[in-house]
């Protein structure tokens, strides 16, 4: 059985800070948007409440899982390069894609530069994962 290392978990950590505060970042935007349109609930319709809150909610729908996955990469004693590869891609990906959400002139190839990135490594941490799972039971 693969035993978790410090270094590996200790690297993790490191991604799941960065990514913590790109998601306080784009907290903190959502509500600068929101008090500035003078919206308190949903998102009153306003096109630039709605840009915003969607570019909100896509980080929420990928940062937790492909953190969950890097750590059971690492605590299965995944090398910490591959912790580092993911958690790269992951971070710059979402910050790309958070500088296209927080202004509305952005160029579209943040969104597709953030989107792209963030999903190769949800899919390498997913995949790591699982075959990292598979092989303590064979």
């Amino acid at each position: 059985m693969l035993q978790a290392t410090t270094d590996a978990t200790g690297v993790l950590a490191i991604y799941a800070g960065l990514n913590t505060l790109i998601l306080l970042w784009l907290a903190f935007q959502t509500g600068r948007v929101r008090q500035s349109e003078k919206i308190l609930m949903g998102d009153g319709g306003n096109s630039r409440m709605i840009r915003i809150m969607r570019g909100h909610a896509n980080a929420i729908e990928f940062i937790p899982m492909t953190l969950i996955a890097l750590l059971v990469v690492a605590l299965l004693g995944g090398p910490t390069w591959a912790i580092h590869g993911f958690g790269l891609l992951l971070t710059v990906g979402r910050f790309l894609h958070a500088l296209h959400f927080t202004a509305a002139d952005a160029p579209g190839w943040q969104r597709s530069a953030g989107t792209g990135l963030s999903i190769l490594a949800m899919l390498g941490a997913a995949l790591w994962a699982l075959f990292a799972g598979l092989s303590t039971i064979v």
